[in-house]
């Protein structure tokens, strides 16, 4: 009787430690849920764009290539969401045979306390220039005093205007309407979207495929980041760098591919020195920001990491400092201190190339062929060592990288991959 009783407790203990296992197991995991639920609503706030947008479409006030399918025909619809801000929406999304990616801006999202009393939430800015009346002539105008303040004093801007008003001329009848012109202004005042413009006449960003209002959307490059491997964000803070590094080196393409790609981004930081609309800075030059197609092309998938060398110099000028690292410019750009004057200097530490032969250092001499690896160290390496502020900059600047994609097409000539 004993025995019995002693089994039928033990029985007992482990049912109500099963069950209260189950309790807990179904508590922390309606938690996780409800957490990234409300995360997700946060963040992704797609039919609020939408909505926004095809409103502003149906009374008039804008219009572009994209308005119809977007708001009528259904047939350009978001996927999967991709946003990390609440005023930044980014989706996969498709438009007939194209595949891309779509962004729109919306309001801010407004925090509130415990016992606050709720306030609106920040809308966006409405669609209100250029005003009733604008002639195209006049929003010529506007869109070239626009690109002047971005770029600066360029022989190439009134070409560039060209460019642009054809892209507003969203349905192609040959004249831009007030609703496009909104559009088109609303879009100019992001500068993802005109330094997209700017470089992809040279295939280095994704092309641009339609646009309504200020939602956009552009190709979608399939392979990327660079690495092929982008951790969630809640493991990053949890991996060593060590090991993250290995880990991505797992998922590159073979060697002569890398160096395809790799010549891509070289041919990038080529074009925006001293190009045709003025020098530009590349001021994030993190491996995500970049990705490849089908065909090892590489594309800058974050334009919002280039700025015009005028407007970083405007920038640098106005800013006060105690020492160099008071003088930085996004994540990769920065000037030396005036510590006499308290101000920073204009002129930028590091070039654009010496950043991205950092950023292939390791991508490219792991998996090099054993007869080319010392060589290519070493002119890597010389190429990190670049200054900006050095004397005959431009002459060592332009030597480096002819020497560096020499040495690479020579590797890659012969095979498929070029």
């Amino acid at each position: 009787m004993v025995t019995f009783l002693c089994d039928q407790a033990r029985i007992s203990f482990v049912r109500v430690k099963y069950l209260f296992l189950t309790w807990l197991t179904v508590l922390v995991g309606s938690w996780v849920l409800y957490v990234q639920y409300s995360a997700y609503t946060e963040l992704c706030r797609g039919h609020e764009c939408k909505n926004a947008i095809c409103d502003q479409y149906r009374k008039g006030i804008i219009d572009g290539s994209a308005c119809s399918s977007l708001c009528d025909k259904d047939t350009l619809y978001m996927s999967r969401c991709l946003s990390t801000l609440p005023n930044n929406q980014v989706y996969t999304g498709s438009w007939g045979d194209h595949d891309g990616i779509i962004r729109c801006r919306l309001g801010e999202v407004v925090h509130y306390e415990l016992g606050e009393e709720p306030e609106p939430r920040r809308e966006a800015p409405v669609f209100d220039k250029p005003t009733r009346g604008t002639s195209v002539e006049k929003f010529r105008e506007m869109v070239f005093n626009h690109l002047k303040s971005k770029l600066g004093e360029q022989a190439n801007l009134a070409s560039l205007v060209s460019q642009i008003l054809s892209v507003a001329d969203g349905n192609k009848d040959g004249r831009v309407s007030l609703p496009e012109a909104r559009s088109t202004w609303a879009l100019l005042q992001m500068d993802e979207v005109l330094l997209g413009l700017l470089l992809q006449d040279r295939g280095h960003t994704p092309r641009l495929l339609g646009y309504c209002g200020d939602l956009y959307m552009t190709e979608r490059v399939p392979y990327g980041p660079l690495y092929g491997l982008s951790l969630p964000w809640p493991l990053v803070s949890w991996v060593p760098n060590g090991v993250q590094r290995t880990m991505d080196q797992w998922f590159t393409p073979s060697w002569p591919r890398k160096a395809k790609i790799s010549m891509g981004l070289l041919e990038l930081v080529e074009d925006i020195f001293h190009g045709t609309y003025g020098s530009f800075l590349i001021c994030d030059l993190a491996a995500e920001h970049f990705g490849y197609t089908d065909r090892h092309e590489l594309r800058l998938t974050n334009a919002r990491a280039v700025v015009p060398e005028d407007e970083f110099r405007r920038a640098m000028r106005v800013l006060k400092c105690e020492t160099d690292a008071d003088c930085v410019y996004g994540v990769d750009c920065q000037t030396s201190c005036d510590v006499s004057e308290k101000r920073c200097r204009e002129e930028p530490v590091r070039p654009n190339l010496a950043k991205a032969c950092g950023t292939l250092k390791d991508y490219l001499l792991r998996g090099a062929p054993s007869g080319l690896r010392e060589e290519l160290e070493r002119q890597l390496y010389a190429c990190m060592a670049l200054r900006g502020n050095a004397g005959q900059m431009n002459m060592e600047h332009s030597l480096i990288l002819n020497n560096l994609k020499a040495l690479l097409w020579r590797q890659i000539s012969h095979t498929k991959d070029s």
